[in-house]
């Protein structure tokens, strides 16, 4: 690319975006499946899954600095095809070249310890998959979920960083866009959260809902403290309460006796 004073030519946002649309028209011929990420709106991520990812990657030092640099690249299409598998992001990334660029991140599994650790405290706060998936849960568990180092997110040193770019730094833009595709692809797929950190999101919901299974029908069987037995009410105010099965007989002996039929007058 030609440059000016030794900086990258200017481009128009409207000329990358025509750039990265023909590469994905030539892309989807070759494949098919081509899973681009497409920014709709001004927000890079809408639900509370996509959010944390971002907003994790952003709150450590090692990345604060460099993953800007992939914002304008994810809004304007650059991420042709993004793919999430256990421990493993891949993406196509369109640069300044013709050819884009291949992106490989590799994310350790979950530590098996923290995800039990997970399992417990979900216990009895979680209804369903869906409202995990939607994010409708406690705030201290979703302080927990996003904990540096003891919750569900990877930290910097759990992610290791690849692009074939001939960029020098670690976290190349293209890289920066892929991160944050990822938070975009959440949006839609929250459960692939759980596939790329190696664990099974239906052992962590199975377990909760039971546990919350088990409180709810405890709770049905006790019997309220405001209700008052029929003894102690007895005691309380000095009286006697007949129980409706058992009728008073001094009550019975009051009542009018219908006269025999042979005793009546013609």
């Amino acid at each position: 690319m030609p440059h000016d004073y030794g900086f990258p030519k200017y481009v128009k946002v409207a000329d990358k975006r025509a750039r990265a649309q023909k590469s994905l028209e030539m892309l989807k011929k070759k494949n098919p499946q081509a899973d681009p990420i497409v920014i709709e709106g001004r927000k890079l991520a809408r639900t509370w899954w996509g959010k944390a990812w971002n907003d994790n990657l952003e709150s450590y030092s090692d990345y604060a600095n460099r993953i800007g640099r992939g914002r304008s690249y994810v809004r304007h299409g650059a991420v042709l095809d993004l793919r999430l598998q256990p421990g493993r992001v891949q993406a196509l990334v369109q640069g300044s070249q013709q050819k884009p660029y291949q992106i490989d991140i590799s994310i350790t599994p979950l530590n098996r310890k923290i995800w039990e650790e997970m399992i417990s405290s979900c216990q009895g706060t979680i209804g369903s998959l869906q409202e995990l998936l939607d994010g409708k849960f406690p705030r201290s568990l979703a302080e927990l979920f996003t904990a540096h180092g003891q919750g569900l997110f990877p930290s910097p040193k759990e992610i290791s960083l690849k692009c074939n770019c001939p960029d020098w730094a670690l976290m190349c833009k293209h890289v920066a866009a892929t991160l944050y595709g990822v938070g975009a692809r959440l949006d839609d797929s929250p459960a692939l959260f759980f596939e790329l950190r190696g664990v099974d999101v239906n052992e962590l919901v199975a377990r909760a809902v039971a546990e919350r299974t088990e409180a709810l029908l405890q709770k049905s069987t006790r019997k309220s403290s405001r209700v008052i037995e029929t003894d102690d009410l007895s005691d309380l105010f000095g009286i006697s309460i007949q129980d409706s099965k058992d009728p008073d007989p001094k009550a019975e002996s009051k009542r009018p006796r219908e006269k025999s039929s042979r005793n009546r007058q013609p």
